[in-house]
């Protein structure tokens, strides 16, 4: 408001100071002109005053048409010098001439930098006139659709018949269109049209590959859960409506029932993989790791394997590496128990499974040997994807849930070691758990007698890592 109220008092003084410098120079011509009077005759002083009045007349004009000459363009003359009653009119201009060059200055700079960080975006930008034809485009979109130049129309670098069509429509909001582009072969797109008023539209361009792909993961995710539960409850269900309406005799009633706790047994090893994965999923990178006593672990799994075989199989333990592992023992557990457990389901009666531990090639290995019917080249890169089976009949006769092996992959990852697979069909598989050297832990070194007597008690040693064994051949 102060700033309002000075400006408009700077302007009347502005003005008033106009009107006097003009006054005061007509006064001035009169005044000299009556001076001369005095010593020249009337009709010569008259002439001077005449010539006097139409030189500053022409200066006048002269100074008017210059001025107007400099504004219509400004940028391309410089302002016009003029003196006297002139001379505040062209301070002003001067001053005006000066902030609107500061600021037109200043916005340019701004919109360098706002251009700058349009073209550092990842999504592609593209305003189009009411024609459709480009009028601007960021970095990104000029190597999406390989625009160059504006004034273009937009269709001739998107050619999809898709995107013709959402040209054509107008009005009713923002416009989505999925598409996969010939520039980016590959990838999928979302291209969104939004109209910004009544003569411009913006076209927005949004690589989503990674997001399809996990809606992907999670509609399959969703199907094979619902697949995989629908099964063994169709099952019970029809068991159960089979005991209610039917009378039947004791063998035939325990024989159902029998089904019916298999099926259930199966779900709950379903539901159970499911939450262990999820809390493998979500669990913190940093481990609730000890140095785990392989061998004892080993050994009872292997009796687990043994009695989960029935002695259809010859199941044996080789531990020959390091007696310790740094690692979380429940998942350890749980990986190996799921390895040798896919060992007895998939391996013919009479073969032969081995768990073996040892050091080799900087490493600790933890491998499951079997002669089972083996896996095919083509099933290998997804065999640890969630559900994924070779022989989906054969893996839900034998119990199998499909998560087994991620649930493996899963507890791999989360101990910085890999999972190697070598199959071959007919021949059997090798399923083995790479650790790398930082988590093999040795027994400590054996004191001397003599140091233990003199100490009075044996010194404490910080476990080293075990110097790698030579390598074992398979």
């Amino acid at each position: 408001m102060e700033a309002a109220t000075a400006s408009c008092l700077n302007e009347g003084l502005a003005v008033t100071l106009i009107w006097f410098r003009s006054l005061g120079f007509a006064a001035l011509i009169v005044l000299v002109a009556a001076w001369l009077h005095r010593f020249l005759s009337p009709a010569f002083a008259f002439v001077l005053l005449v010539v006097a009045l139409i030189v500053a007349v022409l200066y006048q004009a002269s100074f008017v048409s210059r001025l107007t000459a400099w504004a219509n363009l400004p940028r391309n003359r410089p302002l016009p010098i003029g003196w006297g009653i002139w001379t505040p009119l062209i301070e002003r201009l001067n001053r005006v001439s000066r902030q609107q060059q500061a600021t037109v200055t200043e916005l340019g700079s701004e919109l360098e930098r706002i251009h700058a960080a349009v073209d550092r975006l990842p999504d592609g930008l593209v305003l189009l006139d009411r024609y459709d034809h480009v009028s601007w485009s960021n970095q990104a979109a000029q190597s999406l659709h390989g625009i160059f130049g504006t004034q273009r129309p937009v269709h001739h670098f998107i050619r999809q018949p898709e995107f013709a069509e959402m040209l054509q429509r107008r009005g009713g909001g923002a416009q989505t269109q999925r598409l996969q582009l010939n520039t980016q072969p590959g990838r999928i797109f979302e291209l969104q049209l939004h109209e910004t008023d009544a003569e411009h539209r913006l076209l927005i361009t949004r690589d989503i590959t990674d997001q399809a792909k996990l809606d992907a993961v999670r509609s399959d995710f969703v199907a094979n859960v619902s697949h995989e539960i629908r099964t063994p409850a169709t099952v019970i269900a029809g068991f159960a409506e089979t005991l209610l309406s039917l009378d039947l005799d004791d063998k035939t009633r325990r024989e159902y029932l029998s089904a019916i706790l298999r099926q259930s047994e199966t779900m709950g090893r379903l539901v159970g993989d499911l939450l262990l994965l999820a809390s493998l999923e979500r669990a913190a990178d940093r481990l609730d790791e000890s140095a785990i006593e392989l061998q004892p672990l080993l050994e009872s799994l292997v009796y687990e394997a043994r009695a989960l075989s029935g002695g259809r199989h010859d199941i044996s333990l080789k531990f020959e590496g390091p007696p310790r592992l740094m690692a979380v023992p429940a998942e350890i557990e749980s990986a190996v128990r799921n390895l040798v457990t896919n060992a007895v389901r998939y391996t013919p009666d009479g073969g032969v499974i081995t768990v073996s531990w040892r050091a080799r090639d900087d490493e600790g290995w933890l491998a499951v040997h079997d002669t089972g019917i083996g896996i095919s080249t083509e099933h290998l890169p997804r065999i640890t994807e969630r559900f994924y089976r070779v022989d989906r009949s054969r893996s839900r006769d034998t119990g199998g849930t499909g998560l087994g092996l991620a649930i493996v992959k899963r507890i791999a990852n989360r101990h910085h070691a890999s999972l190697r697979i070598d199959s071959e069909p007919g021949k059997g598989s090798v399923f083995t758990l790479r650790f790398p050297a930082r988590r093999l832990v040795a027994d400590p070194p054996a004191v001397p007698a003599d140091v233990e007597s003199s100490a009075g008690h044996a010194p404490t040693v910080n476990d080293p890592l075990l110097p790698l064994a030579e390598p074992v051949t398979r």
